[in-house]
């Protein structure tokens, strides 16, 4: 049992009406949770109102009911506080029923349109072989320590997310590393959390499903920034034009990292091919088993980081040449008869650019390029055509094919995609939407030495489908694929 007055510490009270109980049993905003004694906060999300459940939370025996406005009835002996924004209420009242676990630990966010999942998974890898008992919050899993727990969002809900930090504090964890990403900023899911430092990668087009503008998918990176605490640091990319704009009034340190310009950590490149990357950092030579100028940033990201949290120097660089990636980020095989497969997921623009790029950096200039790629269903889809024009641009051969459709028709979002093919790239564009059909096509169109990149779903082992998720692992397919192929 927890105080009502403990919970409503650090909450912006508008009014209240009515009386509850002092001690409460458990928090939730998700009506058919409540229980006897509960406290239910009414959010407004973007498919479902809150609001509309407080009689169901009541039903159930919720006596707390958190709102931004009051219900026409209100029931006896239940308190209904009235605050601003119910989402942000529930971010603080999270934590405070989680004896503010973020206060325990330092937790660092790492925040921006792509590399958030490699940086953080790099960090926690990094600072477990440093010899910490560490957290880690991403897309593609979250592990409290050595115990791995199932990721189902970037940035869970609060209620999630304190619960994640509480268990990492009972194990005794000194770090955690977590993606925020801009929904969970906007949607105030780490409102009371206390970081101990803040990281950007790189803003580029992504998400305006949910932002409606590019300023306001900014701004919702640039909030993350806002809160920290002058006891914080924050790190930014240097060589990216809102690297500069993202720490502008940031109450924390400002630090930045670069491979073009001055910078705090200086990087560069010396080589660059499929076996890794040659960097020189902060004048010391190092070979990472990671490839591509994107990755030289993540590299120099995670050393920055692991500096400004006290680590030697010379022992950050020597362990994190050792560490491998984040699963489907550049991830390779290749074939009996030398045909190269990369699965990446790349899912927007900047992302398929970066990875083509790094691509026809290290090839030899003979091998063919084929890309085959998708768009996902109730997403962003102004990114389709940008993403078919940048991968026809670069690519020898594109098949566009279904990613995962969800309530969407494969064959319209394909559609969208053809918009933005230049007429000379439509020749060298087929149109598979069978998705594991599309990949046995283009094992077969490749030769000995040419490389496939299979982009946009990386580590993910499902595609969705009218709401449901059917098994599918891409490197799975592809390597299976390019056996076949190759007999």
């Amino acid at each position: 049992m927890k105080k009502l007055s403990e919970l409503l510490n650090g909450v912006d009270v508008l009014d209240q009406k009515g009386s509850g109980v002092e001690d409460i049993s458990t928090i939730c905003f998700d009506s058919r949770l409540a229980i006897k004694d509960s406290l239910f906060v009414a959010v407004r999300g973007t498919q479902t109102d809150g609001h509309e459940y407080i009689s169901k939370a009541e039903s159930l025996g919720a006596r707390v009911i958190i709102c931004e406005s009051l219900p026409d009835v209100l029931s006896e002996n239940v308190l209904y506080i009235q605050c601003a924004e119910s989402a942000k209420a529930l971010g603080i009242i999270a934590s405070n029923f989680y004896n503010n676990p973020s206060d325990k630990l330092k937790l660092v966010g790492i925040t921006g349109t792509n590399g958030k999942t490699t940086v953080a998974t790099l960090l926690y890898k990094l600072f477990e072989d440093l010899g910490y008992k560490t957290g880690l919050i991403s897309t593609v899993e979250n592990h409290i320590h050595t115990s791995v727990v199932a990721s189902t969002h970037t940035t869970p809900d609060p209620i999630a997310l304190n619960k994640l930090l509480d268990d990492m504090v009972a194990v005794g964890c000194d770090y955690c590393f977590m993606e925020v990403s801009s929904h969970a900023v906007a949607q105030y899911r780490i409102a009371g959390l206390n970081f101990a430092g803040g990281v950007f990668t790189n803003l580029s087009h992504d998400h305006l499903d949910f932002h409606k503008t590019f300023d306001s998918y900014l701004k919702a990176k640039k909030a993350f920034f806002d809160g920290l605490s002058k006891s914080a640091f924050s790190l930014s990319n240097g060589d990216d034009k809102n690297g500069r704009v993202m720490l502008q009034n940031t109450k924390a340190s400002k630090k930045f990292y670069s491979l073009k310009s001055l910078a705090d950590f200086k990087a560069k490149i010396i080589e660059n091919q499929f076996g890794g990357l040659l960097l020189n950092i902060d004048g010391q030579e190092v070979w990472f088993k990671l490839v591509g100028q994107f990755n030289a940033y993540n590299l120099l990201a995670v050393y920055g980081t692991a500096v400004l949290l006290e680590q030697d120097s010379t022992k950050v660089l020597t362990l994190l040449s050792r560490l491998s990636g984040a699963e489907g980020r550049f991830d390779y095989v290749s074939s009996a008869n030398g045909i190269i497969g990369i699965v990446d997921y790349a899912h927007t623009p900047d992302a398929v650019q970066n990875v083509l790029n790094t691509i026809h950096d290290i090839r030899k200039g003979r091998e063919k390029v084929i890309t085959i790629l998708g768009c996902g269903g109730d997403r962003d889809k102004a990114k389709r055509p940008v993403m078919a024009q940048v991968a026809s641009e670069w690519s020898d051969k594109v098949i566009l094919t279904s990613d995962n459709p969800r309530s969407e028709d494969p064959e319209q979002i394909v559609k969208e995609m053809e918009a933005g093919l230049l007429l000379k790239n439509r020749k060298k564009t087929l149109v598979i939407l069978d998705r594991k059909e599309a990949i046995r096509t283009a094992c077969h169109l490749a030769n000995p030495g040419d490389i496939i990149l299979l982009a946009g779903k990386g580590h993910e082992k499902y595609q969705e489908i009218k709401g449901t998720k059917y098994p599918f692992d891409d490197k799975q397919i592809l390597t299976s694929s390019l056996e076949e192929a190759g007999k």
